[in-house]
């Protein structure tokens, strides 16, 4: 159960049951460059939290320490009360718990739309290869792209990769999903079909970490928005507090300077 309560200058928000991810006293270097500077943060199961703050704040690199593509200076990373292992066997099973979509799309050129989603329940979950089809095929259907199952990534459109990308990562069964700047390498024309799918997932009761610019997809489908800047968590409040009346001046900056689409 998520509750508000006072730190400081502004209110977060903690969690009386262990959280599905647990960042705590997390720091990390860029050789001289302090990119994550002590966060601490929880996601509770089912919870959207969008990520938001200038370039350069720590976003992607706080995204992509959840999983371990990148490691950590001190502090300790949870998902389901386990702190995340190093390297080895242990750690391939906990990352198969952390479904991520990238700003590129990471499809393999050479398979299929519907081997690249098949590929990893086969090889990391031994998942025998017919019922690894139907599965691929049912959310293949479900973000919109079933129709294109036969077809390589090269033959289809930015949209419909970054879809099967999310398709993907949903075959594993993650307990979150982690979605870097999902949206950033598309065409406009391009976005909201892919925030579509990210937004009924959302309401599906997924766990979600977004790291995006896209304000409108943080307004509707997140439970809590995280703002970052120069490496720390500044402010976290609901979309509606904290996007009509945030409580540091790094949060009203940013905000003032945002384009109203």
């Amino acid at each position: 159960m998520t509750q508000l309560t006072k730190s400081g200058s502004f209110t977060v928000m903690t969690t009386s049951a262990t959280p599905l991810v647990a960042l705590r006293d997390v720091n990390k270097h860029f050789g001289d460059l302090h990119v994550l500077k002590d966060i601490n943060l929880e996601i509770d199961q089912g919870e959207v939290v969008v990520v938001i703050g200038p370039s350069g704040s720590g976003k992607s690199t706080l995204c992509r320490t959840i999983n371990r593509l990148e490691t950590i200076d001190s502090g300790s990373i949870q998902i389901e009360g386990v702190e995340l292992p190093k390297e080895g066997k242990e750690l391939a099973q906990l990352r198969a718990k952390v479904g991520m979509v990238f700003q590129s799309f990471n499809l393999f050129a050479h398979r299929t739309v519907i081997d690249n989603v098949m590929l990893g329940p086969m090889k990391v979950r031994g998942i025998k290869k017919p019922e690894a089809k139907n599965r691929a095929m049912e959310l293949l259907k479900r973000v919109g792209v079933g129709n294109q199952a036969q077809k390589y990534p090269a033959q289809l459109s930015g949209g419909q990769q970054q879809r099967v990308a999310i398709a993907r990562a949903l075959a594993m069964d993650p307990k979150v999903m982690l979605f870097d700047e999902p949206t950033s390498a598309l065409d406009p024309e391009m976005i909201n079909e892919v925030l579509d799918v990210m937004t009924d997932l959302a309401k599906g009761g997924m766990t979600m970490i977004v790291v995006t610019h896209e304000m409108g997809f943080a307004r509707k489908a997140a439970d809590r928005v995280v703002f970052m800047a120069d490496g720390a968590i500044v402010e976290e409040a609901e979309p509606d507090t904290f996007f009509t009346n945030p409580t540091s001046s790094r949060a009203k900056d940013f905000l003032s300077k945002l384009i109203t689409h």
